[in-house]
C-alpha cells in the first residue's frame, strides 16, 4: 500500500482496509456517476508466503494489494475500468472512463444491468485470526518443521510452498446492493523426492484457519509416500479396480463445474443435454450413493456468500443421491427460459483452470486403508496432474498420475508401479462407485481452495499407456 493511500485510509488489525472505508470509495464512485447503472467491486488482500526447495528455506514474501473495478451502464451498452488509485481525482478518472468506453461500446443483447436493490446475505464466518496473524518468522517456523526430517532422513529432498492470505471485497451497486466478506486462508503443500530419484511424494493441506493444519501429518504422509514409491516398476495399462485419494476425485470432479451450465444443456451442447432436447435435470445420471453441492454456509467450504454479480448464495445440489438436480443459469438464460435465478456459485478459473466454485462430494463410511483391505487387484492414486480436455459431450478427460502410485494385490499395497496416462470422465468414475470416505478439505492446484472430496474406490478406470515421468 502506498503512503498516499495509507494516509487516506484507515485499515483493519489485519491491515486490510475497514468495511466502511470500501463502502466510503464506492459512494464516491455512485456520487460521480451519470450512468444509468454503476457496480463498484473493491479487493484488498495481504499475501505472504515462504518458498522452500532442495531442504533449505529459499523465498519468503509479502504483498498488499487494493484494486477497485467500476462497471458503468447506459442501457445496454457497458464497460468496465480497474485502477488502484483510491484518491478522489483517481475514482473520478475511472468511472469518467468507464462511463466513455461504455457509451462506445456496441449494445450488448444480454447485457441485465445491476439494477437489483439490497439482498440478504447468509453469515459466513470464513476469517481466523490463527491465520490473519501469522509472521514471517511463523510461517520460516513451517517450513522447517518440513525441513528439518527430511534432512535427518538424508536420503530424501522436500520442497514446498506455504501462502496464507488475509482478503476483504466487497460490492456495491448505484441501485443499493451493498455486499461484503472477509476471510483468510492458509495452504501448505510439499513435494518429497529420494536421492535415487525413483521416488516422489506428495501431501497438502488447505484451511481457512491455520491452527487446523496439521503440518506434521502432511510432512510425514509426504516422505512415506516418496520411500515408498521408489523403484516403481511397469505394469500393463488398462480398465484397473481404483482407490483415488481425495486430491486425485477432486482433480477429476472438480472439471464438472464447467459442464454444469443450464445455457450449454439446453442448446443441446453439453453432457447434460437430452437426446432430442432438453436437459438431464430429473435423470439419474451417477451411482445413487453420490451427492454433489455448493454451500457457501458448509464447515469445510466457508466461502463468500454471494456470486460475482453480488446475488446472495445458498446451498445449490447439483446431484442428489446420483439424480441431476439442478444446472446454473445466468440472469440473462434464466429470464430468456423464465426460470428462477438464483445466484450462480460457478466463476472463471486461473491460469487455465476453467470454471471453478465451492464444491463439495458427500463422503461416506469407508476409510483408505478398509478399501485396501477389500480390493483384490488394484491401482491406488495419490493425485492427478496435466489434465487436458478429450471430449466435452461426455466431460472425458486425460491426464497423469503422479507422486505415489501403487499395485494394491490380495488386500495389500504390493509394490510401487510407474505412473499411467488415463482417459476417463468424471461421469464415469461416479458411476463405477463401490466405496466412498469420508469427505476432506483439499489442497492442490489443480482442485484447491474451497474444494471438499472424499477418496472412492471404482472399478473399470481407464489407464491408456505407461509414463517414465517420476
Amino acid at each position: 500500500m502506498s503512503p498516499l493511500v495509507s494516509r487516506l485510509l484507515r485499515t483493519d488489525d489485519a491491515g486490510l482496509l475497514t468495511r466502511d472505508e470500501m463502502h466510503g470509495i464506492a459512494d464516491r464512485a455512485i456520487h460521480a456517476t451519470t450512468a444509468d447503472g454503476l457496480r463498484v467491486e473493491i479487493v484488498n488482500s495481504v499475501t505472504a508466503n515462504a518458498r522452500f526447495a532442495a531442504n533449505q528455506l529459499s523465498t519468503s514474501g509479502e504483498v498488499t494489494d487494493i484494486s477497485v473495478s467500476i462497471v458503468a451502464w447506459f442501457g445496454a451498452r457497458h464497460a468496465t475500468v480497474e485502477t488502484d488509485d483510491l484518491t478522489d481525482d483517481g475514482i473520478r478518472s475511472a468511472v469518467g472512463r468507464a462511463e466513455a468506453l461504455a457509451k462506445l461500446s456496441p449494445e450488448d443483447p444480454e447485457s441485465l444491468p445491476p439494477l437489483i436493490g439490497p439482498q440478504q446475505y447468509q453469515p459466513v464466518r470464513a476469517y481466523f485470526e490463527s491465520t490473519a496473524r501469522m509472521t514471517a518468522a511463523d510461517r520460516a517456523q513451517a517450513a522447517l518443521a518440513a525441513l528439518a526430517p527430511a534432512r535427518a532422513a538424508h536420503d530424501v529432498t522436500a520442497a514446498g510452498y506455504l501462502v496464507t492470505s488475509t482478503r476483504a471485497e466487497a460490492l456495491v451497486t448505484k441501485a443499493g446492493m451493498d455486499a461484503y466478506h472477509r476471510s483468510t486462508s492458509a495452504n501448505y503443500t510439499l513435494t518429497v523426492r529420494t536421492a535415487d530419484r525413483t521416488g516422489s511424494g506428495w501431501a497438502g493441506a488447505d484451511d481457512h484457519d491455520w491452527s487446523h493444519i496439521d503440518t506434521k501429518a502432511v510432512v510425514d504422509h509426504a516422505i512415506e509416500k516418496a520411500t515408498r514409491s521408489r523403484h516403481p516398476v511397469p505394469i500393463e495399462p488398462g480398465r484397473y479396480t481404483v482407490i483415488l485419494e481425495p486430491q486425485a476425485v477432486g482433480d477429476l470432479v472438480q472439471l464438472m463445474l464447467g459442464h454444469l451450465g443450464a445455457r450449454e444443456a439446453d442448446e443441446g451442447r453439453s453432457a447434460f443435454s437430452k437426446a432430442g432436447g432438453g436437459t438431464k435435470i430429473g435423470d439419474k445420471i451417477v451411482d445413487s450413493r453420490i451427492t454433489l453441492f455448493s454451500d457457501p454456509a458448509d464447515p469445510q467450504i466457508l466461502s463468500r456468500p454471494y456470486d460475482t454479480e453480488g446475488f446472495p448464495l445458498a446451498r445449490e445440489t447439483w446431484i442428489q443421491d446420483g439424480v441431476l438436480t439442478a444446472l446454473a443459469y445466468s440472469r440473462f438464460w434464466a429470464k430468456k427460459e423464465t426460470k428462477p435465478f438464483v445466484g450462480d456459485p460457478r466463476y472463471p478459473g486461473f491460469l487455465g483452470f476453467g470454471v471453478l466454485a465451492p464444491l463439495k462430494l458427500a463422503g461416506g463410511p469407508t476409510s483408505i486403508d478398509e478399501m485396501i483391505r477389500n480390493t483384490d487387484r488394484g491401482v491406488l492414486v495419490t493425485r492427478f496432474w496435466y489434465l487436458r480436455p478429450v471430449d466435452p459431450r461426455t466431460i472425458l478427460h486425460t491426464g497423469l498420475t503422479r507422486d505415489g502410485t501403487f499395485l494394491i494385490e490380495h488386500g495389500e499395497i504390493a509394490r510401487p508401479i510407474k505412473n499411467f496416462r488415463f482417459n476417463d470422465s468424471p461421469l464415469f468414475l461416479l458411476n463405477n462407485v463401490e466405496a466412498i470416505g469420508p469427505s476432506t478439505r483439499l489442497a492442490g492446484t489443480e482442485a484447491g481452495g474451497d474444494v471438499a472430496m472424499p477418496a472412492l474406490k471404482a472399478h473399470d478406470f481407464a489407464f491408456t499407456s505407461l509414463s517414465d515421468a517420476v
